[in-house]
């Protein structure tokens, strides 16, 4: 389904962030010091561990494999899909990109929706959980939208910015499933490193690379489209806030990183729309439509891409 929509005007009236419908207590502040410290260690440890060893061929093929299968459950199945219906897809895909999604230990898909949902109602002004701007010193505000922000962002209301996910039965499941699919995302690459090399250390070595360095690798993918993707690039497109396309992250970051592109079209399936841009989580959508497994993709046309260029 093709769109022809500009952005929306770069002075908009924004309303006042109301109170989150919870609480954030120390222990899952605690919880999100564990999930991004682990993966951290993980990293400091196979470069210690490894440094003069080499690495298994087949443990860097699983972890680069696993970074794209979670990835891409990120980009297609959370930010696509759930936080911006570009398409709608068939039960099965959906809960195969929830799933997918889950394993990237960045939270339940309710909460990161919630999240980038806000982010794009207050984008860069007061009310963004990570806008790096508003900051006095540059790298503070870059540490902040990057990962700063995990620890000190007032919580957002589900009931305000996720509403349409709570009362969708598959997906508060999928939601109140999230531990399970993070003991999935370490039990496959250790069971396949078992497999294949046939011992508990080959099972170890196999969790160390394709297990916490990939999501450490995941984490930080994710976090750079808050950070450098509001800081550095270019802005070929007119928008209210100071995103910012980053060609040289495309690849790994399965096309997020034309993050202009996507704040001036948020519902395109496509978030690299001009020529020669790679996005590999649009080039999955196509498939998906191509299979029947998806309907209703929002294609930015032409003529919008134009006229919103013009603007610029």
């Amino acid at each position: 389904m093709p769109i022809d929509l500009l952005p929306a005007p770069a002075t908009v009236a924004l309303p006042e962030e109301p109170p989150a419908d919870r609480p954030v207590g120390r222990g899952e502040r605690a919880i999100t010091i564990l999930v991004v410290a682990a993966p951290f260690a993980a990293l400091l440890y196979a470069v210690l561990a490894f440094w003069g060893h080499g690495l298994r061929t087949r443990d860097a093929l699983l972890a680069v494999a696993l970074f794209f299968l979670v990835g891409h459950g990120i980009t297609v199945g959370f930010h696509r899909l759930l936080a911006h219906k570009s398409f709608v897809a068939i039960r099965p895909l959906k809960l195969a990109l929830l799933g997918a999604g889950s394993m990237a230990f960045e939270g339940g898909p309710i909460g990161w929706v919630a999240d980038h949902r806000r982010h794009h109602v207050f984008s860069d002004r007061d009310g963004d959980p990570h806008s790096p701007h508003g900051v006095r010193r540059p790298l503070h505000g870059l540490w902040h939208a990057h990962i700063g922000w995990l620890f000190n962002h007032e919580p957002t209301s589900w009931d305000r910015h996720a509403k349409d996910l709570l009362a969708d039965r598959d997906i508060v499941v999928m939601n109140a499933l999230f531990p399970m699919w993070c003991v999935v995302s370490l039990a496959i690459p250790f069971a396949i490193g078992w497999m294949l090399g046939g011992t508990i250390w080959a099972a170890l070595s196999a969790l160390l690379w394709a297990g916490g360095v990939r999501v450490f690798l995941v984490h930080h993918v994710t976090w750079s489209i808050n950070s450098l993707c509001h800081v550095y690039g270019r802005r070929p497109f007119a928008t209210g806030d100071r995103s910012t396309n980053v060609g040289a992250l495309a690849v790994v970051t399965m096309g997020e990183s034309w993050h202009n592109g996507h704040h001036a079209f948020p519902r395109s399936a496509r978030h690299g729309v001009l020529p020669h841009q790679w996005d590999s989580s649009a080039r999955a959508i196509r498939l998906f439509e191509q299979l029947g497994w998806a309907r209703d993709v929002h294609w930015t046309t032409p003529a919008a891409i134009a006229r919103c260029r013009s603007s610029a």
